[in-house]
């Protein structure tokens, strides 16, 4: 049985807060992006994540512009 493989890695400082970025490859060969946050709270580790599908990362990617552009204004 063939195994989740990550394919990219990246990570984040910010603060108490490290971000991830990994780019993993199911079983069957689809791609997806996993954004995790980790974060230290009352000397314990929280860990969070949200996982994006291939199919819908070009949405993902243009209302993320979307609200990082409105951060800027």
């Amino acid at each position: 049985m063939k195994r989740k493989k990550e394919l990219f890695s990246v990570r984040m400082n910010a603060e108490r807060r490290i971000y991830f970025f990994d780019v993993k490859e199911d079983k069957w060969g689809k791609k997806y992006l996993v954004i995790s946050e980790s974060k230290e709270f009352k000397g314990e580790y929280e860990h969070f994540r949200i996982m994006i599908f291939k199919e819908n990362i070009e949405e993902f990617n243009r209302t993320l512009r979307e609200a990082v552009k409105f951060m800027e204004e």
